[in-house]
């Protein structure tokens, strides 16, 4: 009977809809468990992970049997591709199931890091009024949006900013300028350092390549507006952390929100900690409750359909 081996975190009713037709082994302890997860692949016909399970040469070496995987995300990185497609492994990524829960995401954590006045709680309680500096917020709508990345995540995000009545630019090498997405959405097409000066919000939305790894750094930030907000759903490696916090501490950014990040979890000790107008958060921008369905429900599906054609 085929066997799916499922080392991540899964919807559970996704997860009873494989074990209706295979032999489902759902362990999400092992992406934290390197030695269980090469013994549980050996007779695997199938390995379903997210983002954290490494699935490289070790891991496809360990399981002769393997013919699919699928990935609850949409990100690629930590599967090695071009040995699947060697070995003749398909890869099933998710693509489009999590796109509203990251555009929500960034639209979110931009209004908050623009206005500045949802962080004041504790001081509010404890008898402080902050309300001179708090008085000092920006509006959303008639800010300049940048979009680093202009694919499905990115063009979902567009529209919800256009409802905030914000203006979106975009950068995006693998679109041509005539690509009919910029005229569609009502995007303008830019240069990337023309886009980081142009924008009060920049947000990424870019694949880590040997090409956009360290892509924001100490030089990219600089020519970034002082005041304005970058905001990483992307791939940690894409920024410099230590430039950002560098930039954040000197008062030449006007704030972050960073989702993602070089190792994660991020270590203690990290340059972003106690960097001020940072929101950090584990790695959740695409994973909400709905989200999470119909990723789950799309991979079941694609496995199914897989190996039951």
């Amino acid at each position: 009977m085929t066997r799916i081996v499922i080392s991540e975190f899964m919807d559970l009713p996704a997860v009873e809809a494989l074990r209706d037709a295979f032999d489902v082994d759902y362990a999400p302890e092992l992406v934290d468990d390197r030695a269980g997860l090469l013994a549980r692949v050996a007779a695997a016909d199938a390995l379903v992970v997210r983002n954290r399970t490494r699935v490289d040469r070790e891991v496809l070496a360990a399981a002769p049997r393997m013919r699919a995987v699928g990935r609850l995300g949409v990100g690629l990185d930590n599967i090695d591709v071009a040995a699947c497609e060697a070995a003749g492994i398909a890869v099933f990524p998710a693509t489009g199931a999590n796109s509203l829960a990251v555009a929500e995401y960034v639209v979110a954590t931009a209004m908050v890091l623009l206005r500045g006045a949802y962080l004041s709680s504790a001081e509010v309680a404890a008898g402080q009024w902050p309300r001179a500096r708090m008085s000092q917020g920006r509006e959303t709508a008639g800010k300049t949006l940048g979009l680093v990345g202009f694919g499905g995540i990115g063009r979902m995000t567009a529209k919800l900013a256009q409802g905030l009545g914000m203006r979106v630019l975009g950068h995006d090498p693998a679109l041509a300028p005539d690509e009919a997405a910029w005229a569609a959405s009502g995007v303008g097409r830019r240069e990337l350092d023309a886009l980081l000066a142009e924008a009060d919000v920049v947000s990424l939305h870019v694949p880590l390549t040997d090409s956009t790894r360290g892509l924001i750094g100490a030089a990219r930030l600089a020519r970034m507006k002082p005041d304005a907000v970058l905001v990483n759903t992307a791939r940690g490696g894409v920024v410099d952390e230590a430039a950002l916090a560098q930039a954040l501490r000197a008062g030449r950014l006007g704030g972050a929100a960073l989702d993602v990040f070089d190792d994660e979890p991020l270590r203690a000790g990290s340059p972003l900690a106690g960097a001020p107008n940072l929101i950090l958060t584990p790695h959740i921008g695409g994973v909400t409750r709905e989200s999470n369905e119909r990723v789950s429900s799309l991979i079941a599906e694609r496995i199914r359909a897989f190996f039951l054609a």
